[in-house]
Parts: structure tokens; C-alpha cells; sequence
């Protein structure tokens, strides 16, 4: 398997486990906060991984220009989607809001294709209406429930747009420390939203508490968001999207396995129709002759077909590293997907 998927499946997998840990926490505290905290969570551990893996601080690295995109995929995907999404737990099950989590990887590529012009094969698009077609299923009302019913699926599927736009923003960053990207997002938007759950009266639970929180967070949003990250930088946002929309599944087999929630039948023709988008997704490839124009950036790389440059001699050798290099013009035909050499046109 390609090791790029398997960032993204392993991505996946982290965050989908979080979700019904994260409605179990729910009960001591407030939503609110309970996102505050699971953001804290991967801010401090990952910020004190990044200065031991570079033995003290060191500059970000990240260029002027991407500062707005890093600051805009913060405010939507740490600030406002988590609370939409512990809020929405509050009146769904852990099992079924784990399957509506799907719909941020439709989402993700709508906005991909449509705004940032990402291509789009038929097999992805079957895949994406077939994860679709679950989410409506799973969230339709029906006369032996509430009339508020929509309110818990309608609040998930806020948290799905938010990180959609999120998981485009960051695309625009993904070739810089992706470390840094995920912590910075972690400390940031765990403090806005901590600090605006003590504003609004909540108060912090047990130790014990806090630090199960601290560490989903750490799981599910810290380590999960740098191997989505480097997923981002290879596979492009629509892919990784797809493949991280395994997640869901991983989130209700964890909550019917481990919390003992019963799925109805409609949760389990949900998860056939979403099962089928995401086998669409899984088995897609993509090859056509195309042309890379000439460019220059920085990011981790190793000597393959893509990068022929030269070095100096402390950079010599085969060895993955960073530095800017430039890329001259090169026309071929591989199978690709759109990573960070691969966005041209169709």
C-alpha cells in the first residue's frame, strides 16, 4: 500500500475512535469546553514533540503569504467545528453521528472541485453520492422520534462543513511542517474555545477527566491532524478526504462495540450506501499524460523522478530532507493523484 494512504487511513482511524469517546466525556462537561480541552490536548503534546524533535524552538518555516490560510483553517476547524460537533452529540448517537461524519469528505471535495478547481474522476463522484445518499438516510426523520429530531444531525453536519473548509485551507499549507501546522491549530483554537466555556460558567472536571480529555485530544486531533496533513501534501484534498472518510466507520464500530449502543436497520443501510462510497474512493486511479511547469518550493523529498536537482554537498545523498529546490519543466504519464506536483489543469 502506498504510504500516503496510509497516513490518511491511519488518520482516519484516530479520529473516528475519538468521536464516541468524545460524547462519553460529554457528560461531565460542556461542550464548550470539552472541544477547548480535546484541542489543548493535541496543542501541548504536540508542541512539546516539535521541540524535541528540533531540540529547542525554531522558526515555523511558513512564508507570509500562507499565514491567512493557516489562520482561516484554525478558525473553522478548531474554533467552530468541534463545538458544533460536541453540541450536536448531545442529542445523536454516538453511532450515528460517527456515520454523518462522512459527509465532511463530500463536503471537503464539493469545495475542492468547485473553488480550488481540484480534478474530479467519475468513480470519486459515484462514491461521494453514495456517502450522501447514507447521510440522508441516517438523518431522515421518522414519526417514532421527536419532532426536534434534526437538530443533533443538522449540528454534525455544521461540524462536517467547517472542516471541509478547513481540510481545503490547510491543502494551501500542507507542504510546510506539518508538526507545526497541527500544533499551532491545537493551542490556538483550544484556548479561544477553553477560555469561552470559562466565560460562559463551565467549570473544569476531575483531574482524572482533564487528562482523558487531553489525551483523546492528543489521538484524535493532534496525531490524527499531521498524518492527514501529509496525507493533504501527496494525495491532494478530495483523495485524502475520501480515504479519511473511513473514520466514521471506525467511530461506530468503536461505539457499538465498546459502548454498547444497538443500530437500527436504518444505521445499517446507511452504512451499506457509505460503505459503497468508500470503496468507490478506495480503488480509484488516475493516469493521463500531463505537464509540470516550472516551480520552486520547500517540503521533505526524497531523488525520484520528480526531483533531479542538484545539491551541495552537506545535502547530498538519498535520504528524505527539505530545502528549496527548483522543478523544471517535465512532461510524462504515471498514475498521480493531485499532491502538491500534480495540480494542473484537465
Amino acid at each position: 500500500m502506498n504510504p500516503i494512504v496510509l497516513y490518511a487511513l491511519l488518520a482516519a482511524a484516530l479520529f473516528g475512535a475519538s468521536t464516541p469517546f468524545a460524547k462519553l466525556l460529554l457528560g461531565d462537561m460542556s461542550p464548550v469546553l470539552l472541544a477547548g480541552l480535546l484541542y489543548l490536548g493535541s496543542g501541548i503534546g504536540l508542541s512539546v514533540a516539535r521541540l524535541v524533535r528540533d531540540r529547542g524552538w525554531q522558526p515555523s518555516g511558513l512564508a507570509r503569504a500562507e499565514w491567512p490560510w493557516l489562520l482561516g483553517a484554525i478558525f473553522f476547524g478548531g474554533v467552530l467545528g468541534p463545538v458544533a460537533l460536541m453540541m450536536g452529540l448531545m442529542h445523536t448517537s454516538g453511532a450515528a453521528a460517527s456515520l454523518l461524519l462522512n459527509l465532511e469528505a463530500v463536503l471537503t471535495a464539493v469545495i475542492a472541485w468547485v473553488v480550488f478547481k481540484e480534478n474530479a474522476d467519475k468513480r470519486i463522484v459515484l462514491g461521494m453520492l453514495a456517502i450522501v445518499a447514507g447521510g440522508v438516510v441516517l438523518s431522515w426523520p421518522t414519526t417514532a422520534v421527536s419532532s426536534n429530531s434534526w437538530v443533533g444531525p443538522a449540528l454534525v453536519c455544521v461540524a462536517c462543513l467547517c472542516w471541509a473548509i478547513d481540510n481545503n485551507l490547510t491543502r494551501k499549507v500542507s507542504a510546510s511542517d506539518a508538526l507545526f501546522i497541527a500544533s499551532s491549530k491545537g493551542l490556538i483554537a483550544g484556548s479561544v474555545n477553553s477560555l469561552l466555556a470559562f466565560f460562559l460558567g463551565a467549570t473544569l472536571p476531575s483531574v482524572g477527566m482533564t487528562l482523558s480529555t487531553l489525551l483523546v485530544g492528543l489521538l484524535g486531533y493532534g496525531i490524527s491532524l499531521v498524518l492527514f496533513v501529509l496525507a493533504l501534501r501527496g494525495l491532494g484534498t478530495a483523495r485524502t478526504g475520501a480515504y479519511f472518510s473511513t473514520a466514521p466507520f471506525i467511530g461506530a464500530l468503536v461505539a457499538i462495540l465498546v459502548f454498547g449502543e444497538s443500530p437500527s436497520l436504518v444505521f445499517w443501510l446507511a452504512s451499506a450506501l457509505m460503505g459503497l462510497g468508500v470503496w468507490l474512493h478506495l480503488t480509484e486511479s488516475h493516469s493521463h499524460d500531463h505537464v509540470h511547469e516550472p516551480m520552486e518550493h520547500a517540503h521533505q523529498h526524497v531523488h525520484d523522478e520528480h526531483h533531479q536537482h542538484e545539491h551541495p554537498p552537506e545535502l547530498q545523498g538519498s535520504a528524505s530532507h527539505s530545502h528549496v529546490h527548483q522543478h523544471a519543466a517535465l512532461r510524462h504519464k504515471h498514475p498521480h493523484f493531485p499532491d502538491i506536483h500534480h495540480r494542473h489543469p484537465h
